[in-house]
């Protein structure tokens, strides 16, 4: 059952009783497994008596990307398209933008069915498909737990005003999702594509893409893959998470955020899985559901009600203050961006976190906060502190460029966060150090395990 809050008509357009398909437009579910917005196109598509045609549009001017993530997304993407194969469901891949091709794509369908993504670019595209489409397009939320708007109607300022808005609900929303097979199957239509989304070598050949930074060894796509990281999990690292969590020399993470970020595992899933996992105390589970479910949709909050999210002018006005009278205050040391980039610092602990990033996509969520926190200390002003994390944030990160990207940089800055003692450069927003790391971790056994990595 897809619940009524997750499912919201886009336009007035009504359903073209003519139409030769429901057309599902995948963006941001890039899965057939668990997908709300599928399986209703499906439900609809039966009632209709007509099959479902599914289009993803690669737009190779998405904002920020580069061929590590075009590789990742298409691999996922090949694996995707065969699975929804094997239940009839054509997926044809469309180069261009995605609002003018899906409402070409439209005339032809009886509706249009999208899922839903968050960011500024990904509301405008649905807006303007809205506006440009024939027929009735109707969106459903399936990539978070509990749909946005149930949680709350504004800005929330911090996880501790927004978790129990999400955990009166949650449970309301984690149910398994069934899948039905289509009555009727598109993979005899003559509706081709600009690509064979199947050979994703193929496809980033093709693109006008940013190649500077190489492709990750580190992750598998898909949603195959995204589903084995989450058994590993619970098999080896749910037990001792509340306490082992933030421990970059040995760490225990499920590795998912990539996964979630490209839609290729479905957090309702996730948190399923969990829920009914063998391993794991209750504060075990109740640590991982704060991230996965709180901390992400409270990013998404974020997001969904702030403009500015990706703007230094983001900021709570007390952090904003603070740093502003401390701008001018004497650096311990200074780095350009290139030598940042280069992880060409004095700091052996701050190299390894960036190496780790540029060489796999990834960072433990702890080395983030502190790779961040130095960002701040090192640059000139709070402003280019600000946009130079976002810059190497989304340029390396798998997972950049996402709601948790955004609040992530932005609560190195006070976001999401309280005042704390004042002192030079921060003000009063929270400081990290590299004491601190040496007092909670075998912080050089992180850096000697970045040093065994290959360059891509």
């Amino acid at each position: 059952m897809i619940e009524a809050d997750r499912i919201t008509d886009l336009n007035t357009g009504s359903v073209n009783e003519d139409g030769q398909f429901v057309l599902y437009w995948m963006q941001q579910s890039q899965r057939e497994a668990h997908n709300p917005a599928l399986e209703y196109a499906v439900e609809r598509a039966n009632e209709l008596g007509v099959p479902v045609l599914g289009v993803f549009v690669v737009d190779d001017s998405y904002p920020d990307a580069n061929l590590r993530h075009f590789a990742f997304m298409l691999e996922g993407l090949a694996e995707t398209t065969a699975s929804l194969a094997d239940r009839n469901v054509k997926l044809v891949g469309r180069a261009g933008s995605p609002p003018v091709v899906v409402s070409e794509l439209a005339a032809d369908a009886a509706l249009v069915v999208c899922d839903r993504g968050y960011l500024r670019h990904q509301r405008r595209w649905r807006a303007d498909l809205a506006s440009a489409a024939p027929v009735s397009v109707v969106q459903v939320e399936g990539d978070v737990v509990v749909p946005v708007e149930v949680v709350a109607e504004k800005q929330e300022w911090a996880a501790r005003t927004i978790r129990s808005k999400i955990n009166r609900r949650r449970d309301d929303y984690i149910r398994p999702l069934r899948n039905k097979q289509p009555d009727k199957s598109s993979l005899p239509l003559h509706v081709t594509g600009d690509f064979d989304l199947r050979n994703a070598t193929a496809v980033l050949a093709k693109l006008d893409i940013d190649r500077s930074v190489a492709k990750s060894d580190r992750f598998t796509a898909g949603t195959d893959a995204a589903q084995a990281a989450l058994t590993r999990f619970l098999r080896h690292d749910l037990d001792g998470y509340a306490d082992a969590r933030n421990d970059p020399s040995n760490p225990q993470a499920s590795r998912l955020s990539p996964y979630l970020h490209f839609g290729q595992i479905s957090p309702i899933e996730v948190a399923l899985k969990i829920g009914r996992a063998s391993s794991g105390s209750n504060e075990d589970k109740e640590a991982f559901l704060e991230e996965l479910i709180v901390r992400r949709e409270l990013a998404i909050n974020f997001v969904f009600y702030c403009n500015d999210y990706d703007k230094y002018a983001c900021l709570p006005d007390w952090a904003e203050r603070t740093l502003r009278e401390h701008r001018d205050d004497p650096r311990p040391a200074r780095y350009t961006r290139q030598q940042l980039e280069d992880a060409e610092t004095d700091d052996p602990y701050w190299n390894a976190a960036m190496q780790e990033m540029r060489k796999t996509g990834y960072m433990h969520n702890y080395m983030r906060m502190y790779w961040g926190k130095k960002i701040i200390e090192w640059t000139n002003t709070p402003e280019y502190a600000f946009s130079t994390a976002l810059y190497l944030n989304n340029k390396y990160f798998l997972d950049g460029r996402d709601p948790n990207s955004y609040a992530g940089v932005a609560w190195l800055f006070g976001l999401h966060d309280r005042a704390w003692a004042e002192r030079d450069v921060f003000g009063k927003v929270r400081y990290m150090s590299a004491a601190g790391l040496e007092s909670k971790f075998d912080i050089n056994a992180y850096v000697d395990w970045v040093g065994s990595l290959q360059n891509p």
